[in-house]
C-alpha cells in the first residue's frame, strides 16, 4: 500500500466507489421493485460505510468542512430510509438523488484534486505533474 494509504482509507474508497456504480444503476432501473428495495438497501449500507468511515480519515489530526457532509449523509440516509417506508416516495427520491450528486459526485471530484491524498496518488500514477 502506498504510504498514507491505511486500510480506513481502503475501506471508504472502495464502499464510495461501489456506492457510486450502484447508485446510477438504481436510478436507471425500474423503482419500486424488489431488486430497487435490495440494491436500495445494499447502497444505503455503501454510504454509511463511507460517511462513517471518513471520521478516522483525518488531515493533520483536524476534521475539515468535507466531515460535515458525512453528517448530512449519515441524516440524510435516515430520513430517505424513513419517507421510503412511510411512503412520501417524493422526497424519498429528491434526498437520494442530492446524497448522490453532492455525497458521492461533488465529495469524489473534490478527492481528485491533485493536493488531496487520494489525487495526489492518481495524478502521479498518470505521470502529472511532470518534473521539468
Amino acid at each position: 500500500m502506498p504510504a498514507g494509504f491505511t486500510p480506513v482509507i481502503l475501506i471508504h474508497t472502495i464502499a464510495a466507489l461501489a456506492a457510486l456504480v450502484l447508485g446510477a444503476l438504481v436510478f436507471m432501473r425500474s423503482k419500486g421493485t424488489g431488486s430497487h428495495r435490495l440494491s436500495g438497501r445494499m447502497r444505503v449500507a455503501l454510504m454509511l460505510a463511507t460517511a462513517i468511515s471518513s471520521f478516522w480519515i483525518k488531515s493533520q489530526g483536524q476534521f475539515s468542512w468535507i466531515h460535515g457532509l458525512s453528517i448530512f449523509t449519515v441524516f440524510g440516509l435516515g430520513g430517505a430510509v424513513y419517507y421510503a417506508i412511510t411512503g412520501n416516495i417524493a422526497r424519498h427520491q429528491r434526498i437520494m438523488k442530492g446524497l448522490f450528486a453532492g455525497g458521492l459526485v461533488s465529495a469524489g471530484a473534490f478527492t481528485l484534486l491533485p493536493q488531496r491524498l487520494l489525487g495526489r496518488m492518481l495524478w502521479s500514477a498518470l505521470g502529472w505533474p511532470r518534473a521539468t
